[in-house]
């Protein structure tokens, strides 16, 4: 059936809905009236916008959506509203009429069913629906840069936040916190979870149990640190405009019950009140974008991505949502991308599992060492899960404490610079700094270092400045053992051209591939290596540094071009400015 036959049939469907509706049945008391106008349809949905808008309970998330209650996650979720969906709802919130003329003149009102194709009309008229922004659904309190807390629950207008299940906090932070407070509220979450087997940990066994602990004695590692900052992430999350995602991983095999996915549970629990539910990549990269697009729409607080083991993962989308705000995703079943502000927590976990490309800037690394070959058989004292669970308040106001402090205190140390997260910084990165904890933009390096491509790009580098240092060189001389390192499959010359036409301007390893460009019809673009360090500086806008002087004939002469082809001897000089070119300079 064609799509005019189908909407034929769709309005003959509509317009017998309304003619069996008895004239005779009395209006719904108490709900406006909308009058359906057939010939003026814009009308229609102009007052139905109107209607909608002012009874509350539909949001702006690049599409209309509504809350809905999951009875599995015993939370909210954000659903998108469909047509048909649209019809029910409208019919919820008011009394569709149309007017019909009887035989003796006489017009009289009568209920009808709003068409679906106006609530379609409804749905495409996009920036106009005058529905309030739902930017993320919220178990944890809204904060303020100036150290204010806020504990109410329904629609937050100021951060766009649907927030439930939010725990009274009123007297367990305090109002102006001391260093000792603060560092109190460290001790506090150390000891509820030094039972984790941070790998970098200083840790103490004991005899009674022949359990390892983390030594709490002594400042934090990397790994603890990494956990605290992801910990404290969680709970500021919502109230941040941007902020690293969080990656707990641990070695290949026998890294398989260390705790990654408990961790990530724990620190939802104490942030947002439940606990994440788990989401798969898929077998295809395709199929991994979809079910993020789909996880960002539904509004939850945290987005788990669990089991991605043995690869290096990248998402273009995911980058995107951690970085970007407002991030454009697709609307699953439409062709269609909106503009979404994402204000969930990424937690990534997985064996052998590493970020790659430009995803390995945007994460918080820690890593789970259980030191045993059967991780699944070790035994606790506690149900740490339950324990966080009936702790929430305590724990929740433990790390509030520390932001709190780290707001109102002045001159605190700061740490590395980590690009796209400006405000991350000072709420949660430096007050840890300032209690002994490690910085985590410190593990960036380490995350590049294990990006499999960022190998074989440096390895190609230092093989390249091996053979040739920093004479300029096309690519089809490169030698097959060079070009072997980025290109194992053995395509043919076009691939790595290709490739070193993206690579130009590259940093890595300590050196720059430079581009100098083909000089007349038959030269070719070369490459060469330049080694980094402090002495280049930024360059200005014409792309000299502000310390090089000019080159001038003192210099030397420019290295020789390859020689032009004379090509059929048809051609003149004067016809042939790239040859003259290159003989002025021989």
């Amino acid at each position: 059936m064609t799509g005019a036959a189908v909407n034929r049939v769709a309005a003959a469907i509509d317009a017998a809905a309304e003619i069996e509706d008895p004239v005779t049945e009395p209006l719904d008391a108490g709900k406006p009236r909308i009058l359906i106008e057939h010939c003026d349809p814009d009308r229609t949905v102009a007052a139905l916008r109107d209607i909608l808008s002012s009874a509350g309970g539909l949001y702006d998330r690049g599409v209309p959506v509504r809350l809905a209650f999951d009875q599995l996650q015993g939370a909210a979720v954000a659903r998108v509203i469909t047509a048909d969906s649209l019809v029910r709802i409208a019919h919820e919130v008011c009394r569709p009429f149309a007017l019909k003329e009887l035989r003796d003149g006489t017009v009289v009102e009568k209920n009808a069913r709003l068409p679906r194709s106006l609530a379609v009309m409804y749905l495409d008229w996009r920036g106009d629906w005058r529905l309030p922004p739902l930017n993320g659904i919220a178990s944890a309190p809204v904060l303020e840069n100036d150290g204010t807390i806020h504990c109410d629950e329904g629609y937050d207008r100021g951060s766009g936040l649907w927030r439930e299940n939010v725990p009274a906090l009123a007297g367990l932070v305090p109002d102006r916190p001391t260093l000792g407070d603060a560092t109190a509220a460290l001790r506090l979450i150390r000891e509820t979870f030094k039972t984790f087997c941070f790998a970098d940990a200083s840790t103490v066994r004991d005899e009674a149990t022949g359990i390892e602990f983390v030594d709490t004695s002594v400042p934090p590692g990397q790994d603890e640190s990494g956990f605290i900052a992801g910990l404290l992430t969680a709970v500021c999350r919502p109230s941040l405009h941007l902020a690293p995602a969080i990656l707990i991983h641990a070695a290949p095999m026998s890294g398989a019950g260390a705790g990654k996915g408990l961790l990530a549970r724990c620190m939802s629990i104490i942030a947002f009140g439940r606990e994440p539910h788990a989401v798969t990549s898929g077998s295809t990269a395709e199929e991994l974008e979809k079910r993020i697009s789909a996880e960002l729409m539904e509004g939850s607080p945290v987005l788990f991505l669990d089991n991605l083991n043995n690869k290096a993962f990248k998402s273009d989308l995911l980058a995107s949502a951690i970085t970007e705000r407002p991030a454009r995703v697709r609307v699953l079943g439409r062709s269609q991308m909106v503009q979404l502000n994402a204000s969930a927590l990424v937690i990534l976990t997985g064996n052998g599992l590493s970020v790659a490309e430009d995803l390995a800037r945007r994460f918080i690394a820690i890593e789970l060492d259980p030191r045993t070959e059967n991780p699944e058989a070790r035994a606790f004292p506690n149900d740490i899960q339950a324990e966080v669970t009936a702790r929430r308040p305590e724990l929740l106001a433990a790390l509030l404490t520390i932001w709190r402090w780290g707001r109102l205190a002045r001159d605190l140390p700061k740490g590395r610079t980590l690009g796209s997260f400006p405000q991350w910084c000072p709420w949660v990165r430096d007050p840890l700094l300032a209690l002994g904890c490690c910085d985590p933009a410190e593990r960036v390096s380490e995350a590049k270092e294990r990006d499999g491509r960022r190998q074989a790009i440096g390895e190609f580098f230092s093989a390249w400045w091996d053979s040739y240092r920093d004479r300029p060189m096309p690519a089809r001389d490169l030698g097959d053992e060079l070009t072997r390192i980025v290109n194992p499959q053995g395509r043919d010359r076009q691939y790595v051209s290709s490739l070193l036409e993206k690579l130009a301007g590259t940093r890595m390893s300590g050196f720059v591939l430079t581009r100098q460009p083909a000089a007349g019809k038959w030269g070719v673009a070369t490459y060469a290596l330049k080694m980094t360090g402090e002495q280049q500086r930024h360059r200005d806008h014409r792309g000299h540094r502000a310390d090089e002087a000019p080159q001038t004939d003192a210099e030397g002469p420019m290295p020789p071009m390859t020689p032009m082809p004379s090509g059929t001897g048809e051609k003149s000089e004067l016809h042939d400015p790239g040859r003259q070119q290159w003989k002025a300079r021989v």
